[in-house]
């Protein structure tokens, strides 16, 4: 590019963000080569439409992806009438310890498979340039503006295409331009894996097409289509439209086929817009869906009445709302690696070369995929996020509530994005209402039950095709008491109360399906029977392999936190004491956590060994994180027990495993440890190719590996980072609870504590040295830090505690606090 392009560009982009090019210069995915493979391409998005951008230079592909078009319609009631027959005989099998008899006859209880999150389509861009040499290439992704470049040069002209996916505008914007007038030539075309019938209309390119009724994971063949059919209540497929507009500069449009051809031009917009007929959780998208073309083709009429620089500059604001209200600066003394393409810098990682940078791009790469893909009413980020190319993903590309939907949205408050909780708060709501009719009509119990696997319609049977799918992951019962978590957690962070009233009906629901679920066990405690503890299996009898249990850790761990947070919102409220009283007396009665014979914390209500000590699931240290009943400060015993479970398990896992273990390491106050995970999370994976084994890692895109791709641990992994520098748990804020060693220097600004307390930290030679605290709705604030501390202008001065020092203050809202450390 000319210098007077290159200075042009990056001026308007220094006037659009307001930030210098130094604070700029770490927050990029850079690469000098096209991607081959998906995991290597360039995501964007803007909650609802994601595409995914290879960077190729003669026929370019951008994959894309719309939030609501899933397989499937609403869930249908009572669909398993049998089930609840045989809950009495499972839980007699299970106090006879027939665990092989109750197995069986949990597989009688299993409804329907969860439908699955499609693939909307791809965009080629075909630009001949017959066979010449290709120089200077580099595609880049700037995670600060979510814009995606791809630059080359092609026999002495300069060619740059530019990608961003815009909330404002709903529609993706595309910039095709060359440093030389005319010299665009291109042919569009789209296609999609689902049925679909493509026209041009009004100079623009139409892909109107329909996804299945149904996407049996069991049944589908990879490489081809499900089966499209009319299901049981008479609804069909989901309906979807894809519209692209091109406005050229000079040049010519005409029509070869269904595709445009573009010739001559010196500058071409593509606007992609898409829509589905999904109307909502409970209703048909086939005779009750919406109008999917009316909403595919409105933004892109008001998108092609603005200039460029216009749209750019809206999204680029809207963007940076969100995306600039967290900053981390890691041992910037470091030598700076940010001018070196991404894959290669991963490459040096793993031979253990050190890159903070690298680490900090990885802990931001986390909130700019929440900010792209958590946008859209009733449809929260997926397994995927927003992005999938397969018409079978893995997992289906679904809601799993059993760790990895929650996984998602652990750091959406403490990353201070709040306001992107909408999706996931929707769907806890319509799971609600679905799972009310679950319970009732599975176990005959009051309030709502949520098992391990849902979509976009609030399924929440447990899944297996009527006793095909395995009771060690199908019939799993917490879903909707962890998920209350988060409804909690949402008013702990905001200070919300009238948003706490207005979800209490949900928690409380979830806690009364807990009390008709619970049994007396032999020593009068309270179990759950059955139980399992995914997904992991146990010996019983010499070398028997069980899975359905009694009162499995994880289990009781989610219960006693559920009950404790529906007694504190009683009381925040106060209202309901008499069912606030009940549900305290349960508590107390539930079985207490135990400690096995290698000092771990058990696992099942027995001390069996397990068939796969290094699981990948770390289930039953529930109580550690992400709830906090264990904890070094309030019970150091069960602490130690956590910290020897770990250890047991080991430092391996797939990419979210390892995530959850950075968080729980953190929470036992090792930095260290959590730090040798985080550094795991970051091993390069590669597909198809030998000398990067498929671990648990990333890919060269930085999307998160299981292998393969769940986004979960990329979400994780950033609030993982926030573990280890701040934590809020214990009613308390505690400054740099866990700072790797690794980590000499630092800052991080603009994290969210609960309570609404927004928190800045700067630490030298591996201390704090200065913190501030914005109290942003008052209260009172307690902080706990390793060195003595002075609350500046409030003559306050810690007090020496079991761990660390602690100061107590009350607070003013709107009004900011600085910390500051001192030498005793």
């Amino acid at each position: 590019m000319p210098y007077h392009s290159l200075k042009k560009s990056l001026l308007l982009l220094l006037t659009l963000t307001g930030f210098s090019v130094f604070a700029q210069q770490d927050l990029k995915l850079q690469y000098k080569q096209p991607a081959v493979e998906w995991t290597e391409a360039l995501p964007v998005g803007n909650g609802t439409l994601g595409a995914m951008v290879f960077g190729r230079v003669d026929s370019e592909l951008i994959q894309l992806n719309e939030a609501t078009l899933w397989s499937g319609g609403p869930v249908q009631k009572n669909v398993n009438p049998d089930a609840f027959q045989n809950l009495t005989l499972i839980r007699e099998a299970l106090k006879n310890e027939d665990f092989e008899k109750a197995y069986n006859l949990t597989k009688n209880m299993q409804g329907p498979y969860s439908e699955s999150f499609m693939p909307l389509g791809d965009l080629i861009l075909k630009q001949d340039f017959n066979g010449q040499k290709i120089e200077s290439y580099n595609r880049s992704l700037d995670i600060e503006t979510g814009l995606a470049i791809t630059n080359f040069s092609v026999n002495g002209v300069n060619y740059k295409r530019e990608i961003f996916a815009s909330a404002p505008a709903q529609c993706i914007v595309i910039k095709l331009s060359a440093d030389q007038l005319k010299k665009l030539s291109f042919t569009i075309d789209a296609s999609s894996l689902l049925k679909n019938q493509k026209s041009i209309k009004d100079k623009s390119l139409v892909l109107k097409g329909k996804a299945p009724s149904h996407s049996d994971p069991n049944y589908i063949d990879y490489n081809k289509e499900p089966v499209v059919y009319e299901d049981a209540s008479g609804c069909r497929g989901m309906r979807f439209e894809l519209i692209i507009k091109p406005i050229v500069k000079d040049g010519e449009i005409s029509v070869e086929g269904n595709n445009l051809v573009i010739k001559n031009a010196s500058e071409i917009l593509l606007f992609v817009s898409a829509a589905t007929s999904f109307n909502g959780f409970d209703k048909c998208p086939d005779s009750q869906g919406k109008d999917e073309h009316k909403f595919a083709e409105a933004p892109i009429k008001k998108a092609i009445a603005k200039k460029y620089d216009s749209l750019l500059k809206e999204h680029i604001t809207d963007f940076q709302k969100f995306f600039n209200r967290v900053s981390l600066k890691l041992n910037e003394k470091e030598t700076n690696k940010s001018n070196l393409p991404t894959d290669i810098r991963l490459e040096q990682y793993a031979k253990g070369e050190k890159d903070a940078g690298l680490e900090a791009l990885f802990f931001q790469f986390g909130r700019y995929l929440l900010i792209s893909s958590s946008r859209t009413h009733n449809a929260p980020a997926n397994l995927q996020g927003i992005w999938n190319n397969k018409l079978r993903a893995p997992w289906s590309s679904n809601y799993t509530t059993n760790i990895n939907l929650q996984m998602n949205y652990w750091s959406v408050e403490s990353a201070s994005l709040s306001e992107l909780f909408f999706p996931l708060d929707e769907y806890i709501k319509n799971a609600s209402i679905t799972g009310t009719e679950t319970a009732k009509s599975y176990y005959h119990a009051n309030g709502w039950v949520l098992h391990h696997n849902s979509d976009i319609w609030a399924m929440t049977n447990p899944v297996g095709d009527f006793g095909k799918g395995d009771p060690m992951w199908a019939n799993w019962y917490m879903g909707a008491n962890w998920l209350s978590r988060h409804l909690w957690e949402h008013y702990q962070y905001t200070g919300d109360k009238a948003y706490l009233k207005k979800v209490y009906p949900i928690i409380k629901g979830a806690a009364e399906f807990s009390l008709d679920w619970l049994q007396k066990d032999q020593n009068g405690h309270l179990v759950t029977m059955p139980s399992t503890s995914p997904e992991n299996m146990f010996y019983y009898d010499g070398k028997k392999k069980g899975t359905v249990t009694t009162a499995s850790t994880m289990d009781i761990g989610i219960i006693k936190d559920l009950f404790e947070n529906t007694v504190e919102a009683s009381k925040v409220l106060n209202i309901d004491s008499e069912f606030r009283q009940k549900v305290d007396k349960v508590a107390n009665e539930l079985l207490p956590f135990q400690i096995g014979k290698k000092g771990q914390l058990l696992e099942w209500y027995k001390d069996f060994e397990e068939e796969d000590p290094h699981h990948r699931h770390t289930s039953h240290l529930y109580a550690l994180h992400p709830a906090n009943l264990i904890s070094p400060l309030k019970t150091p015993e069960l602490a130690n027990a956590a910290k020897k479970t770990l250890e047991l398990r080991g430092d391996d896992g797939t990419g979210w495993s390892l995530a959850w273990k950075v968080n729980m390491w953190a929470r036992l106050l090792d930095g260290n440890h959590a730090y040798q995970l985080f550094k795991n999370q970051l091993r390069l994976t590669k597909d198809n190719d030998p000398n990067y084994s498929r671990h648990g890692g990333c890919y060269p895109n930085l999307f998160d590996a299981h292998p393969p791709f769940q986004i979960d641990g990329n979400f994780a992994g950033t609030a993982g980072v926030i573990e280890m520098l701040m934590q809020s748990q214990n009613k308390e804020i505690h400054l740099l609870p866990a700072l790797p060693d690794a980590w000499k220097d630092g800052e991080i600004k603009g994290i969210t504590a609960k309570g609404n307390f927004t928190v800045d930290i700067n630490w030298e030679d591996g201390k704090m040295s200065q913190s501030k605290i914005v109290s942003n709705v008052g209260g009172t604030c307690q902080i706990r830090s390793a060195k003595p501390f002075r609350i500046q202008k409030l003559n306050i001065q810690s007090k020496k505690s079991s761990i660390g020092y602690t100061a107590v203050f009350e607070t003013k809202k709107g009004t900011s606090y600085t910390i500051e450390a001192y030498n005793e």
